[in-house]
């Protein structure tokens, strides 16, 4: 598996506390991740296999922060931000 510098666009991201908690839980299993604040909708970045692409879309969504390329119905996507919110809380108790 070859990895490279991918970035995506994540929903749900507001503040640095989403950003701290998607740094600290994404690391473990795809490494550094960056998280740009400055753009709408924020963008992250990891250096990744095409091959693991399927595992960090289910990781960012499990913590409530899907891609901008997913397909969600009203429900689901009310769902992530019920996540996020949560997700954005710890991250603002870790920093």
């Amino acid at each position: 598996m070859i990895s490279r510098k991918q970035t995506f666009e994540v929903l749900n991201v507001k503040c640095g506390g989403c950003a701290s908690t998607l740094k600290s839980k994404l690391s473990e299993e795809f490494g550094e991740v960056e998280v740009d604040l400055t753009k709408e909708p924020r963008e992250i970045t990891v250096d990744i296999a095409d091959e693991r692409i399927a595992q960090l879309r289910a990781a960012l969504k499990k913590l409530g922060y899907p891609m901008k390329s997913e397909q969600m119905g009203f429900v689901e996507n009310n769902t992530m931000k019920a996540k996020s919110i949560i997700s954005c809380a710890i991250g603002k108790m870790n920093q």
